[in-house]
C-alpha cells in the first residue's frame, strides 16, 4: 500500500501556483525530503519542462517508488539517498531546489546543513523554494501554529516551527537572497531565494 499524507492534497494547488512562476525558466529541480512521493507525482506532470529529482532518506524510498511506479510520469527521477547532513550530496548541481514541510521536522543542525548544501548545489541564479510554517518577530502567526509547535516538540524536542529571521540568516550565509515570501493556506508560507552571482 502506498503511503499517503493528507497535507500534500491540501496544499499542492497553491504551491503549484508559486512553482509555475518561480521555476518557469528552470530545468532541473532537486526535491529535498520527497516523503511519500505525492508532491513529485502532482507537480512534475504540471511542470513538464522540468526534470524532477526526488530524494529522501533511504527508509522513505519504498513509498516514493510506489507513487512513481503508479504515476508513470516521465520527467520524475527515482529518489536519491540524501540526508542533508551528508558532507557530499549525491547530485553535483541543479538550478532549482524545492522542499516542503521539512524545516520544522529536522533538528536545527540539519536545517543549517540543508541551507549550506543548497548554497553549494545551486548554480548562480538558481532558486530555492521552501514551504512550511514559520514564526515572525518571535511570535506564532496563528493559534493553530502554536498548537502545532507544541505537538511537534512533544514528538521530538529538537523539532519545531522555525523563526523566519533565523532562517534568513542561514540563507544569507549560503549565498541566497530572498525574492519572495508568499502567504499560503493554513498559516503556511512559501519562501523563495535566489543564489547570488559569485
Amino acid at each position: 500500500m502506498k503511503p499517503f499524507a493528507e497535507s500534500c492534497v491540501e496544499n499542492h494547488a497553491p504551491i503549484l501556483a508559486v512553482l509555475r512562476e518561480t521555476f518557469a525558466d528552470r530545468r532541473l529541480v532537486l526535491e529535498i525530503g520527497s516523503g511519500t512521493g505525492q508532491h513529485a507525482c502532482y507537480f512534475a506532470p504540471e511542470l513538464p519542462f522540468l526534470t524532477w529529482q526526488t530524494s529522501d532518506r533511504a527508509e522513505n524510498h519504498a513509498g516514493i517508488h510506489a507513487w512513481l511506479s503508479d504515476s508513470g510520469v516521465p520527467n520524475i527521477r527515482p529518489p536519491l539517498v540524501l540526508d542533508v547532513r551528508q558532507k557530499s550530496w549525491p547530485i553535483e548541481s541543479a538550478d532549482a531546489v524545492f522542499s516542503a514541510n521539512t524545516a520544522h521536522i529536522m533538528d536545527w543542525k540539519a536545517v543549517a546543513a540543508m541551507f549550506a548544501g543548497v548554497g553549494r548545489l545551486l548554480e548562480p541564479g538558481g532558486r530555492f523554494a521552501l514551504y512550511g510554517p514559520f514564526n515572525y518577530g518571535g511570535s506564532y502567526t496563528s493559534e493553530s501554529n502554536a498548537r502545532f509547535d507544541v505537538w511537534l516538540k512533544q514528538r521530538d524536542p529538537a523539532s519545531g516551527i522555525r523563526h523566519f529571521e533565523e532562517i534568513q540568516t542561514l540563507a544569507a550565509g549560503a549565498g541566497l537572497e530572498l525574492l519572495h515570501d508568499y502567504p499560503m493556506p493554513a498559516n503556511n508560507r512559501t519562501l523563495v531565494w535566489r543564489k547570488r552571482n559569485e
